[in-house]
């Protein structure tokens, strides 16, 4: 008997799924939101029905509940690391690609059971709890739903009123806001921002904000390049429907400071500074935090 037959059902499907998730990181500058390496993992890994059917306790889907599940004993040892709904796949997780489907998860899985071991009061866990584990939410999926309904409310915003975030959110950080466009013909520059009043001091930030589906590209990037002539003036783009591949290798090979934000950034930043905000400006898109136990995963 192979070594293959020997897995269970849950824990083949997991290998499947765990190594096209890192083939697929690994084909995009080891990075991605976790939504879209879902989408993605659906494309590349060929499911049955067994591997699409839901749970009847929770009514998530198998293989994707099994992938943030697995994915846990990747972060321990140190392949994968997580932070606000992007996943990054590190040096150690770049290398374990070469191991192969298997042997992949079961170093991953070796590496989770020696941290586990050192933790206090240790339960066992067996492979028959796998099915059961995966029926709870996980910490992703829990983060997941906040960041659509972040999202969702975002995207309902007009161009203006996206714009006022973007103000809100740089006077939390420190910047004076004296040029917020108003509607009409802005000449490219939709918010200018001082770190003081008068703008002496550098930086001095000229952003360009663009609220829609479609990504930016590249020519609109050289264009927020072409109007920075002053010493000392950053560009900052901002675009809700994020940016191509072409514009983000540009604004990094530039001389010219351009910092590119997409939507998911933004939510991170808003999240961050909230609390400096004024009620006012946190009333634009209101937070409340919930917190619960920490469970090391």
């Amino acid at each position: 008997m192979t070594k293959e037959k020997q897995l269970s059902r849950s824990r083949s499907l997991a290998t499947k799924v765990i190594y096209a998730a890192f083939q697929i990181l690994k084909d995009n500058s080891n990075e991605m939101q976790m939504r879209e390496l879902v989408n993605e993992v659906e494309k590349k890994v060929e499911l049955n029905e067994w591997d699409k059917a839901r749970y009847e306790k929770s009514g998530y889907i198998r293989w994707q509940s099994i992938l943030h599940f697995f994915s846990i004993d990747c972060v321990k040892a140190g392949f994968l690391l997580k932070k606000k709904g992007k996943w990054y796949l590190t040096p150690e997780g770049e290398e374990a690609i070469t191991l192969g489907q298997i042997e992949l998860l079961e170093s991953a899985t070796r590496a989770y059971r020696k941290w586990k071991a050192e933790q206090p009061e240790e339960i066992e866990e067996t492979e028959s709890d796998i099915d059961e584990a995966t029926t709870s939410m996980t910490f992703d999926e829990i983060e997941q739903i906040a960041m659509d309904g972040l999202e969702n409310f975002i995207q309902k915003k007009n161009a203006y009123e996206f714009q006022d975030l973007i103000a809100a959110l740089l006077r939390a950080m420190g910047y004076y806001t004296p040029f917020v466009a108003p509607k009409g013909k802005d000449g490219g520059i939709d918010i200018i921002a001082y770190q003081d009043p008068l703008g002496t001091e550098s930086p001095r930030i000229q952003m360009q904000i663009k609220h829609r589906e479609s990504s930016a590209n590249v020519q609109e990037v050289r264009q927020l390049m072409g109007l920075l002539q002053k010493a000392g003036d950053v560009g900052i783009f901002v675009s809700s429907g994020g940016f191509t591949s072409d514009a983000k290798s540009t604004a990094r090979s530039s001389h010219i400071h351009v910092e590119l934000i997409d939507l998911a950034r933004f939510i991170s930043l808003w999240q961050d500074f909230y609390n400096k905000m004024s009620d006012e400006d946190k009333s634009l898109l209101p937070l409340t935090p919930i917190y619960f136990l920490a469970k090391g995963d």
